[in-house]
């Protein structure tokens, strides 16, 4: 891994969007929702005013439109603060 996350932020990759509904139909790649959960890949150090809650390895949520994507070596990740994930699954 060759990012490290500066301050409060914190690195994520996103978990893989639904490819069927429950009732077994095929979701085209157009209509795929975001997803909104990932795993935590990479942590800063925190703020004086913040420490990290978050670890490596934690399963979270983040909301719909948080963070910056980012694209290494054709793996895509989701660069966000700590204050944007809602909660630790």
């Amino acid at each position: 891994m060759n990012i490290k996350p500066l301050s409060d932020r914190v690195l994520i990759i996103p978990a893989a969007a639904e490819e069927k509904t429950v009732s077994g139909l095929i979701i085209p790649d157009s209509a795929k929702e975001k997803p909104l959960k990932g795993e935590v890949v990479a942590v800063g150090n925190g703020t004086k005013d913040e420490d990290m809650i978050v670890k490596k390895g934690d399963k979270v949520l983040f909301g719909k439109y948080a963070g910056t994507e980012i694209e290494l070596e054709g793996v895509k990740y989701l660069i966000m603060r700590q204050s944007d994930i809602l909660a630790i699954i």
